[in-house]
């Protein structure tokens, strides 16, 4: 089982992660969604698409666009779909 922990809480967890370039990607359904709010920032990867970003908070800690996930990825990385990836601010540990 891979967990995503972010302040001390579990916001992510799955026995199906998908890892491409270091990251796990979780899939959407085993992301604790309470945690999370969507913002504007967006960025691009050539092979991978656009990514559209989430800032987590819990307990009172924030961590802004912690959290990307590719939508409507590019052909190369559909298996990432409506996965979600975190930076370092949150353990990923499995």
């Amino acid at each position: 089982m891979t967990t995503a922990t972010f302040n001390g809480t579990v916001i992510a967890s799955s026995d199906e992660t998908v890892v491409v370039e270091g990251n796990h990607y979780f899939p959407a359904d085993s992301v604790v969604w309470e945690h999370f709010t969507r913002t504007d920032h967006a960025t691009g990867c050539p092979w991978k698409g656009t990514a559209s970003y989430y800032s987590i908070a819990v307990d009172g800690e924030q961590a802004d666009n912690a959290a990307w996930v590719y939508e409507s990825p590019k052909d190369a990385a559909a298996e990432i779909k409506d996965h979600v990836a975190f930076y370092p601010v949150v353990s990923v540990d499995s």
